[in-house]
């Protein structure tokens, strides 16, 4: 029996696993468990509500619904949904944030974010966002 979601995230770390170290897929993971390390793809992630992950992350796109600590690269999109919890660095084509979602961090968005840059480039804005965080102040700083 084929399932759509199996399609789109044919690899599953499942919720009573844990990983340490670099992982490398082609078409799509859906963590639902704990990951430490690095992670580099071209295919989709899927960070479910149950995750738990401490990476670095270089993907084709990227889907939020759990706890992250790490840097985020998207060459596609990046979606932080209600029940993300990110504290690092975004840097993607697109970015979708759903309301309530937690997220402290350096963003940058755009069609060139996550080409390299020289020094003085584009700025990127510092946000901190979620309950608590009072009022969304981004500070222009300048890409490095």
């Amino acid at each position: 029996m084929a399932d759509v979601a199996n399609q789109e995230f044919p690899t599953i770390i499942g919720p009573d696993a844990s990983f340490k170290g670099e992982l490398q897929f082609e078409k799509g993971l859906r963590l639902m468990g704990k990951f430490e390390g690095r992670i580099t793809s071209n295919g989709r992630l899927h960070i479910a509500k149950e995750a738990r992950m401490q990476a670095d992350v270089e993907g084709g796109a990227i889907i939020v619904e759990g706890e992250v600590k790490g840097n985020l690269t998207a060459n596609d999109r990046i979606e932080l949904k209600q029940s993300a919890r990110l504290e690092g660095d975004i840097r993607a084509t697109k970015l979708t944030v759903d309301e309530g979602a937690v997220f402290s961090g350096h963003v940058t968005v755009g069609p060139d974010a996550v080409k390299n840059r020289p020094p003085g480039g584009r700025p990127s804005v510092s946000v901190t966002m979620g309950p608590g965080a009072g009022q969304m102040k981004p500070q222009e700083q300048p890409v490095k």
